[in-house]
């Protein structure tokens, strides 16, 4: 089949209110940027010059309204991003830390992105994917969780790459074991994984990295593991490699929101334009490098969908 498109990811659209400041009477402003990390990778992805497509859900309401209009306006496609008129727009909450980390209160008992079903999902969509991208928010309940599984039958049946994300929020899940659960399946799935150094100690119980995914790699066989490490930087493991680059520490961080996705991105970028066959060292360094580097424009901007790094500011902090 004809690849109309070079990522498709299903999974949370949804607004983000991250804190912006004092009214004058003293009470935190909070300003509602249109988030959720798999559209946060698709909005980076198309900055690198892709054709993405985005599969969901969003209320019938005034923010599922505006998350529809800021997709197109960033140029994802929209074609099986449905409009729910009984549960509204799912919500966030972004309280931010000194040293720009985050604390998340989610509005989400049901929310929309948790809606869409599995006979929703359109096969042809992913079929004319090179790459499809999930992650376990999608995950944590049904009817979505019997979506993601239908969109990864899809994916196997026609041949397409699989990326994933655990993106743990804890606050989302009745349970953490159910979560732990999920996060193995995620990884059954893949060919490719981005995961925190936090999500690979949830899992495996290792504080080692090495160990991590030593444990990760005894289950299933993953061809490229990155592991983030926060302002530490980021390692990536692929066969007998193991890769490991500085980050770029910015002096004017303000929130680590979508830094995850960006470095996600860059990677799934780079194995669209290399392949993820025979990579090299000087491969994973270069792809962790750019990773590295876009990971941290964006923690220097509030929000993350509309505030991607281009090319050119990558390759220019990289000079």
């Amino acid at each position: 089949m004809e690849k109309r498109y070079d990522v498709t990811a299903l999974g949370e659209l949804l607004i983000d209110f991250t804190e912006n400041g004092l009214s004058g009477q003293g009470n935190p402003l909070f300003e509602a940027n249109p988030g959720g990390a798999p559209c946060n990778v698709l909005a980076m992805m198309n900055r690198l010059g892709k054709k993405t497509a985005f599969i969901g859900k969003v209320g019938q309401d005034q923010f599922g309204r505006t998350l529809k209009a800021s997709l197109e306006e960033l140029g994802i496609g929209t074609e099986n991003l449905l409009l729910d008129k009984n549960v509204h727009t799912t919500l966030a909450f972004v309280h931010t830390a000194e040293d720009g980390d985050r604390d998340f209160s989610f509005y989400r008992k049901p929310g929309a992105d948790m809606m869409i079903a599995a006979e929703e999902v359109q096969e042809d969509l992913i079929a004319s994917s090179r790459v499809f991208h999930f992650g376990t928010v999608s995950m944590t309940d049904e009817p979505t969780r019997g979506a993601t599984v239908k969109a990864l039958e899809y994916a196997k049946k026609h041949q397409v790459m699989v990326t994933f994300d655990p993106n743990l929020r804890p606050p989302l899940w009745r349970n953490l074991q159910e979560a732990k659960e999920q996060i193995w399946y995620g990884l059954s799935q893949c060919s490719a994984v981005k995961m925190s150094e936090e999500e690979l100690e949830f899992i495996t119980g290792e504080r080692s990295l090495d160990r991590g995914v030593e444990a990760v790699r005894n289950r299933f066989e993953i061809p490229l593991i990155c592991i983030t490490m926060g302002r530490q930087g980021s390692k990536a493991y692929y066969g007998d490699l193991a890769v490991e680059k500085a980050g770029f520490v910015q002096e004017h961080t303000i929130e680590t929101t979508g830094a995850g996705d960006t470095f996600c991105a860059s990677m799934i970028n780079y194995l669209l334009d290399h392949g993820i066959e025979g990579l090299t060292e000087k491969d994973l360094e270069e792809m962790l490098t750019f990773a590295n580097a876009a990971a941290s424009i964006i923690t220097t901007r509030k929000g993350a969908l509309r505030v991607m790094p281009t090319v050119e500011e990558v390759l220019e902090l990289l000079k």
